[in-house]
């Protein structure tokens, strides 16, 4: 392999001073009650056991951590952020600890969150100096918590302090974040799902590319989809960040190391071996001397962090060759990815101009297919164990362009088959359907629709009313921003009258919508509802998806013309939850009210005026 070229000539080079930063003290943040948690102390022990268990850590500079500097966290986080953080810990905060956890996204605390937080961002920057410095070649912060998703104002998604943006922060003595900074170049590969996956927002999003002096150096590669190893991540690295890079130049590289899209991890759902980390890790190498800083991120199945772990730790010493191969093809969605990136970011970087060749972008994986990579047997075996059916040899990941995948045929299977889509909400105005059907997004809308594989318009359109009560709920969606999106309950009710309009779609369409309206890629092996659920759903009357999100439940409301009328709601524990006010009911905004006033008007069935009484008089009704 090319990757693994050359480390004969540099093993007779002086050896690589390598620092590693780690302390056992890190390990007191931790779940209150003790209660497991993928953001558990034992993230960092494996790594730390596995390293010292191969003989590498005895190879390397052990560095002392060291509490960060207000002024320097500062740099990047609001002095409200930091002063909660320093004293979160205190007893004066015992009884409110959990209770101010609770206000943030993804956050628990503990009497030992201040000293860890301050200790991982304090270990971030002690080793980035000495890097900067040239008195290490390069260095690894096995640190916690992690600091990837924490905002300037508050922590978010098991992040405290974002380690990595003080470090940098630190180093050019700027303070302020790098959203309008030439001298940083950001680039960020991760899964994104249309921004449904976590943490659910757009800052993801291929076309945010950075602002004023800094537009252009901000990157993103969004996946599509879960699944993605080590040819699409090295996909990504050859076509996107190693010309640009080239372009850049850097002086040093900070890598936020995060591992959750290693093989097996029960949160990214990707599937990079450790063979492909090391690659991957390699190929930056090539880069400012070598002067790299890794500082841990995510990374929650233990085994796969430590190995994975391990290999970059190898790769830093240049003392071992890059043991493994891939010769697996990525998949079809990660090329239109890199190219709608490139595309973006050519006016910037020359580099990513030139057209990708057919002959390449054609080489592609069948997106049913899980391509995995291992280092060992008896981690092929764990694998396999884990994984059962879906792994193949990479050799038989070779297809040809036309090559039917498992997708194909259920596919093929339901476009035979007709169902009425019940709309009731947003979906109710034809050019907002359309929008999942042939993707796009219509005024008001936040958020981009991928649509349906088909994208077919609808063969018939029709309104009725149901015995069904219209209610709306929650109170912010990613697609409309703040304020209430509308419900239809499941259970039938001879006093309640709700409007719903009828598109004729096949079964695959709406397995398609239905995978959108729960922000869940359309690209899946098999779909929700199949032939025989359809069958099913006709004799109970409902059919709840258990990974679904708020319209997991699929109702029958009868049939028109011998076809059978589906909608797509939530189930009666969620109306459980919306009458408790565990989950809140809120209003329509402006923007969601006008489409469904919209849908209803220019439908035919009620005035604007009668349409927007009709929503007024469903969001103030108790249920």
């Amino acid at each position: 392999m090319a990757e693994g070229a050359g480390h004969s000539q540099r093993n007779d080079r002086v050896r690589r001073r390598v620092g590693l930063v780690y302390d056992e003290r890190m390990c007191k943040h931790n779940t209150p009650d003790g209660d497991d948690h993928p953001e558990c102390p034992d993230r960092i022990r494996v790594i730390w056991n596995k390293l010292r268990n191969s003989g590498l850590i005895h190879r390397c500079v052990v560095l002392d951590a060291k509490e960060a500097e207000d002024k320097y966290i500062q740099s990047v986080h609001s002095k409200t952020h930091v002063d909660l953080i320093r004293n979160i810990s205190s007893k004066q905060f015992d009884s409110r600890r959990d209770r101010i956890a609770s206000k943030y996204n993804s956050i628990y605390l503990n009497k030992g969150s201040s000293e860890a937080a301050y200790l991982a961002a304090g270990s971030v920057i002690e080793a980035a100096e000495k890097v900067a410095k040239g008195e290490l070649d390069s260095a690894f912060a096995i640190v916690r918590p992690p600091g990837h998703h924490a905002e300037e104002n508050e922590p978010m998604g098991f992040c405290m302090f974002n380690n990595v943006a003080v470090a940098a922060s630190y180093l050019l003595n700027e303070r302020k974040m790098f959203w309008k900074d030439s001298r940083v170049l950001f680039f960020s590969v991760h899964r994104h799902d249309f921004g449904c996956f976590y943490p659910g927002t757009d800052d993801g999003d291929l076309s945010m590319i950075g602002e004023g002096p800094g537009e252009g150096y901000n990157i993103n590669v969004p996946w599509e989809q879960g699944r993605c190893g080590d040819p699409d991540y090295f996909a990504a690295w050859d076509h996107i960040l190693i010309p640009v890079a080239k372009e850049f130049n850097p002086d040093m590289i900070i890598v936020s190391a995060g591992f959750d899209a290693a093989v097996r991890d029960p949160l990214g759902g990707c599937c990079i071996s450790p063979y492909g980390y090391s690659v991957l890790l390699r190929k930056l190498m090539d880069f400012a001397q070598g002067k790299i800083l890794l500082s841990l991120e995510g990374g929650y199945h233990l085994e796969s962090l430590a190995n994975s772990a391990l290999a970059c730790v190898q790769v830093l010493l240049e003392e071992k060759p890059i043991d493994g191969s891939s010769e697996a093809y990525p998949f079809e969605s990660t090329w239109r990815v890199i190219e709608n990136v490139r595309q973006k970011l050519s006016v910037y970087w020359p580099s990513l101009a030139n057209e990708l060749p057919k002959k390449l972008t054609s080489q592609k994986a069948p997106a049913s297919q899980l391509v995995v990579e291992v280092s060992s047997e008896s981690e092929s075996e764990d694998i396999e164990e884990a994984i059962k059916d879906i792994i193949q040899p990479l050799s038989a990941l070779k297809v040809d362009e036309d090559q039917k995948d498992a997708s194909v045929s259920w596919r093929a299977e339901q476009k035979l088959i007709d169902i009425w889509y019940a709309s009731f909400g947003s979906n109710m105005w034809k050019p907002r359907l359309l929008c999942y059907i042939q993707g796009g997004q219509v005024e008001g809308m936040q958020k981009l629709c991928s649509g349906s594989m088909d994208s077919s318009p609808p063969k018939d359109v029709m309104w009725k009313c149901v015995p069904h009560r219209l209610f709306f709920g929650h109170d912010y969606t990613k697609t409309w921003g703040p304020a209430g999106v509308a419900f239809l309950h499941p259970e039938s009710s001879a006093v309640e009258k709700s409007y719903i309009c009828m598109y004729k779609l096949t079964l695959e369409q709406f397995n398609d919508v239905l995978f959108q309206e729960n922000c869940i890629s359309c690209n899946v092996d098999a779909p929700w509802i199949t032939s025989e659920a359809l069958n099913a759903v006709k004799n109970t009357g409902s059919f709840s998806i258990a990974e679904g999100g708020w319209y997991r439940n699929v109702v029958f409301l009868g049939e028109e013309q011998g076809v059978p009328i589906l909608t797509m709601t939530c189930d009666l524990h969620d109306v459980q939850d919306f009458k408790s006010a565990k989950l809140p009911r809120c209003a329509p905004g402006n923007v969601y009210a006008n489409t469904l006033i919209r849908g209803l008007s220019e439908g035919g069935q009620l005035s604007e005026k009668e349409a927007l009484a009709y929503i007024k008089e469903a969001a103030a009704r108790p249920l």
